[in-house]
C-alpha cells in the first residue's frame, strides 16, 4: 500500500520536479536571463536574488507543460499509469494542470528565496528544510485550486521529496550540473 502512494506521488509531483530542475538545466541559455527582481532592494536585500531568472519560471513552467503532455499521452495508453494516478487526463485541461505545477513549483521557490534573503542567506547556501520542501508545497497548493488532494498526499509528499531532495542534488553535483551540493 505505501509502495503505490509513493508511486501515485512521484507521478502526481513529476511535472513539478522537472519545473524545479529546468531553470539548473537551462541556465547557459541566454534566453530571458533577466533577474525576476529587476535588481530590486528590500531592506538591504534583493528581494530574490540574480539567480531567479525570467528564463528559469519560462523553461520550468515549459517542463512542466511538457511532462503534463507526456503523462497525458501514457495515462491514455496504458492501464497500470490510470492506476496510480490521482485524476484522470480525459478530464483535465493539460495545460493549466502544467502551467500550475510549474508555476507553482517556482513560485514556492520565489517565495522562500524572499524570506532566505530577509534572514541574510547567502544564494546558493542550505537552509533545511525549505530548500527540500519550498517547491513541494508551492506545486500542491497551486494544483489543489484545481485537484481536490487526501491529506495524506501532502504529508508523503513532503517527507519523500524532503528526503529525495538532497541525494537528487547531490547527484546533480556530481554530474557538474548544479554549482552546490546542497
Amino acid at each position: 500500500m505505501i509502495f503505490k502512494i509513493l508511486l501515485q506521488i512521484i507521478w502526481f509531483l513529476l511535472p513539478a520536479g522537472f519545473a524545479n530542475m529546468a531553470p539548473v538545466l537551462v541556465r547557459k541559455i541566454n534566453f530571458l536571463n533577466y533577474p525576476i527582481d529587476g535588481g530590486r532592494i528590500f531592506f538591504g536585500e534583493r528581494l530574490f536574488g540574480s539567480n531567479k531568472t525570467w528564463r528559469g519560471l519560462f523553461f520550468g513552467i515549459i517542463f512542466s507543460i511538457l511532462t503534463v503532455f507526456i503523462q497525458s499521452f501514457l495515462y491514455s495508453r496504458f492501464f497500470a499509469v490510470r492506476d496510480i494516478s490521482f485524476f484522470s487526463y480525459f478530464n483535465a485541461n493539460i495545460c493549466l494542470v502544467g502551467f500550475l505545477f510549474g508555476a507553482g513549483a517556482l513560485i514556492g521557490d520565489l517565495i522562500k528565496s524572499f524570506f532566505k534573503r530577509r534572514f541574510h542567506i547567502a544564494s546558493g547556501k542550505s537552509w533545511v528544510p525549505f530548500d527540500q520542501i519550498d517547491w513541494i508545497l508551492g506545486s500542491l497548493i497551486a494544483i489543489s485550486l484545481i485537484i481536490n488532494l487526501p491529506w495524506y498526499t501532502w504529508l508523503y509528499a513532503l517527507l519523500f521529496f524532503g528526503f529525495l531532495h538532497p541525494v537528487v542534488n547531490i547527484i546533480g553535483y556530481w554530474l557538474k550540473i548544479k554549482p552546490n551540493r546542497f
